[in-house]
């Protein structure tokens, strides 16, 4: 099994985002921190944010964020946003399958298990996790230069500043 670029950089995304906590991440900055496409994050930010897993802020001074902690948010909550087909088989897929052994083998049943094995071990690691990983991490993604202070709109942030 091979996951797409976009569940890799969907998961990087999400690592920036909790590297850069407290702070709005610009899709330039990630794009720049990984040497990818902006066009291809944006692509990436949407399903991401109809899950809940980031959200945006418009405007000028707008970016991205985690809307949650980063260790609530775990890698299986990201590929299963991000993957269209875990069909490891032709007997996975709904439809005309041209296997005679189809209602019994256990093929299926094997790769079935294999693959819950692969999503139980997904859900025990989270964003935090991976970030934590590396205590370099701000430094490795550019973080030190870029960082920009998330918007309080609260009355009482406001009259405290």
């Amino acid at each position: 099994m091979r996951l797409t670029k976009q569940t890799n950089y969907a998961v990087r995304m999400l690592m920036y985002c909790a590297a850069n906590d407290g702070h709005l991440s610009r899709i330039p900055e990630i794009a720049k921190a990984y040497g990818v496409s902006e066009l291809f994050l944006f692509k990436i930010l949407q399903p991401l944010n109809k899950a809940g897993l980031v959200e945006t802020v418009r405007g000028r001074n707008g970016g991205v964020r985690l809307p949650k902690p980063a260790s609530e948010i775990s890698l299986f909550d990201i590929v299963k946003v991000t993957e269209d087909s875990f069909a490891m088989a032709e007997c996975f897929e709904a439809g005309e399958i041209d296997c005679p052994l189809v209602d019994s083998c256990g093929l299926n049943a094997a790769l079935r298990k294999a693959l819950n094995a692969f999503f139980e071990v997904l859900q025990q690691y989270s964003i935090d996790d991976l970030v934590k990983a590396r205590p370099q991490i701000n430094f490795l993604l550019g973080l030190e230069e870029t960082r920009r202070p998330l918007k309080v709109s609260s009355p009482a942030a406001q009259t405290a500043a």
